[in-house]
């Protein structure tokens, strides 16, 4: 047996972890990382058990996610699945691991071991997922599904809740897109032995710059970059969206304004014509019941009259003391 055997913790703390007991040789596969395997003759590495696991992992996960979100799209399961199946996350997963986490019962090489390989995110996420290969072979795809959810799940709730968070540097292209900004560029810049390397990057975003996030790895500082514009930009936004809203009801307001101004002109202009029209219409009725007079009848004869001495042959021209001098055919006859 190795030194770095005999630092490895007892793997039964492991096993209790996960809830099952695995193959001691299929263990110990599952834990030798391709430092380790070289420096000791070649032995078998973990890597083919990885792969296996990753597979493994992504059908259990993207089935939960579908099952239990029936209404998002697809993009959105996408963001979820992509929120846990990573490397940081399967990493935080890994170092819960038993008392001490996974780390402490790798089998690495003296290079990986110096320079902190036991707690290297991708060590760590890669070897979760070649023990998860290591449970499917050895128990198949149920016993798996339990285990990953027994791992997984609480990490699944939680990112249901993140929105943006889940992948920042989706969510930056969607909110540059929807703004008409075009596409983010990211600058990175790694500074540090290779061992430990820290990556600093920016982005581009219509010409401005933000970020200047750190992280240990490229896409970790590319995440935190797109983090700290994204915030920026969607506050910038929404000061916008209120701005606008709020001229909108500005403008709502002053028009309804202008229309009860304009109604009530309308409603009083109404009321004056009537009004001037019942004025009218009252004063007219008395003279049409008088104006039948004829004015060219003698004062106090009606035309009724004339018609009726006319008829009579009444003469009433020239008559002494205006006495009638009618029928004045009998007389000489």
């Amino acid at each position: 047996m190795t030194n770095d055997k005999r630092r490895r913790a007892p793997v039964g703390h492991l096993e209790a972890a996960f809830g099952v007991t695995l193959d001691p040789e299929l263990l110990e596969r599952a834990l030798t990382h391709r430092s380790y395997a070289y420096e000791n003759g070649g032995l078998p590495t973990n890597e083919r058990l990885e792969f296996l696991g990753d597979s493994v992992l992504g059908v259990v996960i993207t089935t939960a996610l579908f099952h239990n979100h029936p209404d998002l799209p697809e993009g959105q399961l996408a963001k979820l699945r992509a929120s846990v199946v990573n490397m940081r996350a399967l990493a935080e997963v890994a170092r819960r691991l038993g008392p001490d986490g996974l780390g402490a019962y790798l089998l690495l090489g003296k290079g990986e071991e110096t320079t902190g390989g036991r707690d290297k995110a991708s060590i760590l996420a890669d070897t979760l997922e070649a023990l998860l290969g290591a449970i499917y072979l050895q128990y198949g795809l149920d016993t798996a599904a339990i285990v990953i959810h027994r791992l997984f799940d609480p990490l699944m709730a939680e990112s249901a809740g993140r929105g943006a968070a889940l992948d920042w540097k989706t969510s930056l292209q969607e909110l540059t897109a929807a703004l008409g900004l075009g596409v983010p560029e990211y600058r990175i810049e790694g500074t540090g032995p290779d061992h430990l390397k820290t990556f600093t990057a920016w982005v581009v975003v219509a010409g401005n710059r933000y970020g200047g996030a750190e992280g240990r790895s490229k896409k970790e500082a590319e995440q935190r970059a797109a983090e700290s514009a994204w915030r920026i930009l969607n506050e910038q936004a929404e000061a916008t969206r209120a701005a606008e809203a709020a001229r909108a009801a500005e403008t709502a307001e002053a028009a309804r304004a202008a229309e009860a101004v304009r109604a009530a002109e309308t409603a009083e202009a109404a009321r004056a014509a009537e009004a001037v029209r019942a004025a009218e219409a009252a004063a007219g009725r008395p003279a049409e019941a008088t104006a039948t007079a004829d004015v060219g009848s003698p004062a106090g004869v009606s035309p009724a009259t004339e018609v009726g001495r006319a008829e009579v042959g009444v003469e009433t021209t020239g008559a002494p003391g205006g006495v009638e001098t009618g029928l004045a055919g009998e007389r000489r006859a």
